[in-house]
């Protein structure tokens, strides 16, 4: 469904920050985006989102194209007509608007009244909780309320792919798993997820597939079940030392320093 290929972003006309980066997001299935700060994963949305420009970054190099459509150069609110929707870092729900309200913004580019009553119902039945509160101003929420209204904002726009950036940040552990559970139920009504994490063993433990990246590169790739079980990434991602280990830095694995397709 969303293919990205090779690409190389530019801020400011001179810091590069994805080096050749490659990734894919078949339909209806979720996958994990896993990396430290500063790796580059917020860049990759804002590629794919078109938000780039408001960042001052450019494309330089590389494709994304979403159900075989060029998305490079293609303004935000068509994509998101196009049927990519995302939940942005830090939520970013509009405060001084009730819930309902932000729903509503939700629909924005959605003309169909009969879709856009059946995408509110859908998050009703999602998010029971904001069905009572549907009146209460959005600041006044908690923060697991807020995310699940950051969710259901984005879903109003029926989306085929949904980036959900950071989820799980900030969050309580019993919260992160509430949102976990609402990914895997979106994702059983058909619409895809591009997940971006610094939680792996959230992540991980909901996705069909993974990606790790380091410095703007996908350095490992592969089904959860491998990156799991991979030592470097338990150490790392995990904390998972062995016995008598004690790296400080994912850049001192040697694993990853044999692997060769990213410098290329």
């Amino acid at each position: 469904m969303l293919e990205v290929s090779n690409l190389e972003v530019v801020y400011n006309e001179v810091i590069l920050v994805l080096r050749g980066l490659s990734l894919e997001v078949p339909d209806s299935q979720i996958v994990a985006l896993l990396g430290a700060n500063g790796a580059g994963k917020t860049t990759t949305v804002r590629a794919v989102s078109g938000l780039l420009d408001v960042h001052e970054g450019d494309i330089t190099k590389g494709s994304i194209s979403f159900n075989g459509d060029d998305l490079v150069g293609v303004k935000p609110s068509r994509i998101v007509e196009s049927g990519i929707t995302q939940v942005m870092e830090g939520r970013r729900i509009f405060a001084e608007l009730t819930v309902g309200e932000n729903l509503t913004t939700g629909a924005f580019t959605v003309r169909d009244k009969a879709a856009n009553d059946d995408a509110y119902a859908r998050v009703m039945d999602l998010f029971p909780i904001l069905k009572n509160r549907r009146r209460d101003t959005a600041g006044y929420l908690s923060g697991g309320e807020q995310q699940m209204l950051a969710i259901g904002r984005a879903l109003m726009a029926n989306p085929k792919l949904l980036i959900l950036d950071e989820p799980s940040l900030g969050l309580a552990p019993m919260l992160i798993e509430q949102i976990r559970d609402i990914i895997v139920d979106i994702n059983s009504q058909g619409v895809g997820v591009l997940l971006i994490e610094q939680n792996a063993m959230m992540a991980l433990s909901i996705a069909h597939y993974g990606y790790i990246m380091e410095h703007g590169k996908v350095v490992m790739d592969g089904e959860p079940k491998k990156l799991l079980a991979d030592e470097d990434v338990r150490e790392f991602y995990l904390g998972v030392h062995a016995e008598g280990e004690g790296r400080k830095s994912f850049k001192d694995v040697k694993h990853y320093k044999r692997r060769k397709r990213w410098l290329s």
